[in-house]
């Protein structure tokens, strides 16, 4: 199993908007992107798909940009990585191809590392990334005294 880098580069996105949650400010695909080092024209697509499951809103005008829709404890990583990967598609893939054997054990046990990946990135939210990557920032810090 890895974290694919449409994947890692959504998750950062979300926390610079977490990130900004509180406030109510939108942020600008330009501010997300040179924060998070991500390329603008990537950054955009997954915004998009991303606004169209839901999880972040988009306002237009000057001071425009994109918003989360709801509370960032309230957006599980499976949600995140569910909508930027399609996981629902590939499963329907998997289970309509005929399979030997061999193939039905194999299958079988990459269904079960793939619930079990399924139930830790339920367990855990948006909020609980960004409570990490505070964390980790006051751990720097407190190297460097």
């Amino acid at each position: 199993m890895e974290l694919s880098c449409k994947s890692e580069y959504a998750l950062l996105a979300l926390l610079e908007l977490a990130a900004q949650f509180n406030c109510g400010e939108p942020l600008q695909i330009r501010q997300i992107a040179k924060r998070q080092e991500i390329p603008d024209r990537y950054l955009e697509q997954l915004l998009a798909t991303l606004r169209r499951s839901g999880i972040v809103r988009s306002q237009r005008g000057a001071k425009g940009g994109y918003l989360l829709t709801r509370e960032p404890w309230k957006i599980t990583l499976l949600e995140i990585v569910s909508c930027i990967e399609g996981l629902d598609k590939r499963q329907a893939e998997v289970n309509s191809a005929p399979r030997t054997v061999e193939g039905n054990v194999v299958l079988d046990i990459w269904q079960e590392a793939r619930e079990a990946s399924e139930t830790i990135l339920k367990s855990y939210t948006l909020q609980d990334l960004a409570d990490r990557r505070d964390a980790q920032r006051q751990l720097d810090l407190m190297y460097y005294i």
